[in-house]
């Protein structure tokens, strides 16, 4: 079996400021978003409507806001509401950690509202830009969630290869190491099949509803190896909370790249 090798959280110390690698992996997530960025808005469709690489900066200012407001706000919402109602104040306290995804995206989505608007864009056509620009970030930041040791999977087989003690979790048994297997499905896979995906001109808003679909799908088989928050444990069917959050992205991903595809028909067709 396996063991977490406990990495020292700080990856440099310059005098008394000291760099986390948490922070470095949030780094490397906005640098590869300005990189893929600029590469999107190269493509011929993008660029005929006016896309540019400072449209990507922008877009980046605004999406860090909305990750970080969002993640926060839906953390103290969706996992504990009664503790923050309490204290309120507290959701400002985001030095002592919990964010959530799924508020995070919807923080994001409002942002990029407000970016498409403040530049007469359509809401669609900005999340089509920005999707496949998603998952690489997702990853860069499973990969602090295993550097740090936290959000530990459920107990494993003994005999599984790749099954890991994370003493963290107050226990040696073998574990699923989940945000390695987060990090390889709603990170590498993700990107990949989406990227691929988004190089042919689609529909206005498939990209995006096909990324709110898959993250949805692949997020909710990555819950079946990961520890439920011991606050929480598992809810209604044996299901965990990341789960039942999954369940509106892929029904409404689905359904609303479909609506897309049907839209996209009818205008043509009227315009025959």
């Amino acid at each position: 079996m396996l063991v977490h090798p406990q990495f020292d959280p700080v990856a440099l110390s310059l005098g008394p400021i000291n760099i986390n690698w948490y922070g470095l992996t949030y780094l490397a997530a906005f640098g590869l978003f300005l990189f893929l960025g600029a590469r999107r808005v190269r493509l011929p469709h993008f660029a005929a409507a006016g896309w540019q690489r400072r449209d990507i900066e922008d877009m980046l200012f605004y999406g860090v806001l909305g990750v970080v407001i969002g993640g926060r706000i839906g953390y103290a919402l969706f996992y504990k509401p009664g503790d923050y109602l309490a204290n309120p104040l507290e959701i400002l306290m985001v030095w002592r950690g919990g964010m959530s995804f799924h508020g995070g995206l919807l923080g994001v989505i409002v942002a990029m509202a407000l970016y498409g608007r403040s530049r007469g864009r359509t809401f669609l056509e900005v999340m089509d830009v920005v999707a496949p620009c998603v998952p690489t970030g997702l990853a860069s930041g499973r990969l602090g969630n295993f550097i740090n040791g936290e959000l530990w999977g459920r107990q494993a087989d003994a005999s599984l290869p790749w099954a890991m003690a994370f003493p963290q979790s107050g226990s040696m048994i073998p574990r699923h190491p989940s945000p390695l297997y987060q990090f390889l499905l709603e990170g590498l896979l993700l990107f990949v099949l989406l990227w691929l995906y988004s190089r042919k001109q689609r529909p206005t808003g498939q990209v995006a509803f096909a990324f709110l679909f898959g993250y949805g799908v692949l997020r909710f088989v990555a819950e079946y190896f990961r520890e439920p928050d011991s606050f929480l444990g598992l809810l209604a069917l044996n299901m965990s909370m990341g789960q039942w959050l999954c369940i509106p992205m892929i029904v409404i991903g689905a359904g609303a790249w479909w609506w897309c595809g049907q839209r996209n028909q009818m205008n043509l067709q009227a315009r025959t």
